[in-house]
């Protein structure tokens, strides 16, 4: 079996192997959607494959909609000829169910695949063309929180973005410049109104996607480029909106054993796709649960996502289910599990749960520390999300995540997942961040960490992150076994705000971290011993 759209017209051997394939005729929807565009889709990665894409796809089955989506890459271009046009747009995807099952689907919502290629007028020209339609009515973006940023670290503009300052909507080079240009064409076709949605996974993800747009739309009228009115129709609600999104669902790297899983069943079509730097396979592995919560706000009117399960809703709440999710009922956990799963030596988040320390430990941060101050947005129950991270996604075995990925740039995450637990509890009449136990733990286990030597007392790779030049010679000295006291060297760490958002000494917490660290260090095997003691 190839994943081509003459090969699905031999249903029974697509079924006779388990695959579910498109029920719906995809050739008059294709029409359709190339006739008058709705919805155009910037980022292709597995995420988009196995998320919104699978969204829209079961939304055709139902027969509640005529419209597909149209792809872009902005990244990468070989994608585009080397694996989504020679397939057809379509794509495998395998859900991994937590209870063993899996589930293999052909997804047919993606009905044209284009490049955003300013220098390829073919590819330009239609992006124009479909930003030209009345019809269309979202945009969705799925590039990193970095494809939004203009300046480097150092707050200097990109090379390629100063360019674009200077020579306009024509052919420009950086990414937001292009979505820009896009949207120029749009307003000089007609000042057509549209949603410009991002769903990365980041807070406030549409006034960044906004700052970045308006940014440089800025600077072409500055600079006598484009009309004064382009900045107005960009800062419009009624012609041009930026919702806020929180979207989550766990599509880690290709599995091998899917891989196998496939070819056995009769797919051809497995093996991974030279695209210029990097390789990509035509499916797509992601857990059973996801969730895509998207501020209702769009003046062209909307697809019937709700159909397919999003959720749309006010500001608001999407900003609470956004910290719901991060500062309490999900990433706080992960970083648990990622933190002392590499001092443990373990190389699966998912096996992390059946140590009963573990389990208990991310148990105990999020059901004891983190639900007392959770935000409740009212249309999730934070309890019930927790129940099914611990009980359903984390555990997962078929989730080939690994806490040393998780474990990357975990300096930049300390301040949302547990610095704003801790400023809650200080805000509290009724609890006192000096009370916690299980959340100062682990950012003393991070300390530890940051040694570089796991439990056994061997050495022990740390995952990338910015700060690690700055922050390990603070602990390089410490040897498994010395006594301390270590204040000096722990006290430019908590004390850092820009680290944990806080003081940790101001909190109450910085002497009871120094203390959990004097454990933790204590001999070879302390950090088992420790657990073992307060758990």
């Amino acid at each position: 079996m190839k994943l081509k759209n003459e090969e699905l017209k031999n249903v029974s051997q697509w079924t006779h192997a388990g695959f579910q394939i498109p029920s719906y005729d995809r050739e008059q929807i294709e029409i359709n959607t190339k006739n008058n565009p709705t919805w155009i889709r910037f980022g292709t990665g597995n995420l988009f494959r196995a998320f919104p894409a699978n969204i829209q796809h079961t939304i055709l089955e139902n027969r509640r909609a005529d419209k597909g989506i149209i792809a872009v890459s902005g990244t990468n271009y070989h994608v585009i000829s080397q694996l989504f046009q020679p397939h057809d747009n379509l794509t495998v995807l395998v859900t991994l169910k937590a209870d063993g099952t899996i589930e293999k689907s052909v997804i047919g919502s993606i009905m044209e695949s284009i490049t955003l290629d300013s220098q390829n007028q073919i590819h330009w020209s239609r992006l124009k063309e479909i930003f030209s339609a009345p019809s269309l009515q979202l945009a969705s973006l799925t590039i990193t929180e970095k494809g939004y940023s203009l300046m480097n670290s150092k707050k200097e503009y990109y090379p390629d973005v100063r360019e674009d300052f200077q020579n306009g909507p024509a052919a420009p080079l950086n990414y937001m410049s292009k979505v820009t240009a896009l949207l120029y064409k749009r307003f000089k076709q007609g000042e057509y109104p549209i949603a410009m949605v991002s769903m990365d996974n980041c807070s406030h993800n549409g006034t960044k996607l906004k700052e970045s747009i308006c940014t440089i739309a800025k600077m072409w009228v500055k600079n006598s480029l484009t009309e004064p009115e382009f900045e107005d129709y960009l800062n419009n609600t009624n012609k041009v909106s930026y919702p806020w999104t929180m979207i989550d669902k766990i599509t880690p790297r290709t599995d091998e054993n899917v891989r196998k899983l496939l070819k056995d069943a009769g797919l051809e079509d497995v093996n991974d796709i030279k695209t210029g730097r990097n390789s990509v396979a035509p499916f797509v592995n992601a857990e059973e649960t996801g969730y895509l919560v998207i501020e209702d706000d769009f003046p062209n009117g909307r697809p019937n996502l709700e159909e397919g399960g999003v959720i749309f809703t006010d500001r608001e709440t999407v900003d609470k289910v956004e910290k719901m999710k991060v500062c309490t009922c999900l990433n706080p956990l992960h970083t648990t599990l990622a933190i002392f799963g590499c001092l443990l030596d373990y190389t699966l988040i998912a096996k992390e749960m059946e140590d009963p320390h573990l389990k208990s430990l991310v148990e105990r941060i999020g059901y004891q520390e983190g639900l007392p101050v959770v935000i409740n947005p009212g249309i999730m129950n934070p309890k019930a999300f927790i129940d099914t991270v611990l009980n359903i996604r984390i555990p997962n075995p078929f989730i080939n995540d690994t806490p040393q990925r998780i474990a990357e740039d975990t300096s930049q995450k300390m301040a949302i997942r547990f610095g704003e637990t801790i400023k809650a509890y200080e805000k509290r009449t009724d609890l006192k961040a000096s009370q916690l136990t299980y959340i100062p733990l682990v950012i003393a286990g991070w300390c530890r960490y940051l040694m570089g030597i796991n439990d056994r007392g061997e050495e022990m790779n740390i995952s990338p992150d910015p700060l690690l030049e700055e922050l390990t010679p603070y602990v390089r000295d410490i040897s498994l076994g010395d006594k301390g006291p270590f204040h000096k060297q722990l006290q430019p760490i908590l004390s850092n705000p820009n680290i944990f958002g806080i003081d940790l000494y101001k909190a109450g917490l910085g002497e009871k971290i120094e203390n959990y660290f004097q454990e933790l260090v204590s001999d070879i095997g302390a950090v088992r011993e420790t657990l073992s003691k307060y758990l």
